[in-house]
């Protein structure tokens, strides 16, 4: 299972220098028997059409969750053309649309509805298929003590149990939070038993070593 940050995909422009390595990244991994869930984010377009709209009158969030929602939906019809030949006609849009590969190697995600990011989305599909493990592949290789963004001094952490990450991120969600997994997607993960780890979605070399069971840079995050 691998929920792909919209910023690594669609940053500003469609980053697609990235999408050709990715594209071969991911069918190397399938000619070899293996198969994935990919759910990705909104990115640029989401924060753009957001900021637009909130520039013109006050929107609510659930108006702001559904444009990032319509944004991951498009990178997601991008992503599944580009995955044509290997990966499932139908988007995993709404929990349940799709319950199996039906004979696929990947499974295309996106939004599903107000409330959550595509984190929660890539929680909930595992928890479904019965996934143990879960990549969130973003801008971020770690999770940090606080926001590396703000903070010269934040330090990377390599292993956190589900109570200690929640102290670390907002209590509740909302549109445009920034957290390496969000506070509904981590809730949900920790009452499933799933194994998170967070890792830079532009490092394939170690994404590969992830998948291989070597030694990677990125956070462990588990019960």
């Amino acid at each position: 299972m691998i929920a792909l940050g919209g910023s690594i995909v669609h940053p500003d422009e469609i980053n697609v220098a990235y999408l050709k390595e990715f594209k071969n990244f991911i069918s190397t991994e399938t000619a070899k028997g293996k198969k994935f869930i990919i759910v990705v984010g909104g990115g640029a377009p989401a924060r753009k059409f957001q900021r637009a709209a909130n520039e013109v009158v006050d929107v609510a969030d659930n108006d702001l969750d559904w444009l990032g929602i319509h944004a991951t939906r498009l990178n997601a019809h991008l992503l599944r053309t580009i995955f044509r030949e290997e990966a499932h006609p139908v988007i995993l849009d709404e929990r349940g649309r799709i319950n199996d590969f039906a004979g696929h190697a990947i499974i295309i995600g996106a939004g599903w509805q107000p409330g959550w990011s595509t984190d929660f989305v890539a929680a909930q599909a595992a928890a479904d298929f019965n996934i143990k493990m879960v990549l969130i592949l973003g801008k971020p290789e770690f999770v940090y003590n606080k926001d590396n963004q703000q903070f010269s001094d934040a330090e990377p952490i390599k292993e956190l149990s589900w109570p200690e990450y929640l102290k670390l991120i907002p209590n509740v969600w909302s549109p445009g939070i920034h957290a390496p997994v969000d506070p509904v997607a981590a809730k949900l993960a920790e009452k499933e038993g799933l194994e998170v780890i967070v890792a830079g979605g532009a490092d394939l070399a170690n994404v590969k070593n992830i998948l291989e069971g070597e030694k990677f840079k990125g956070t462990v995050i588990k019960s």
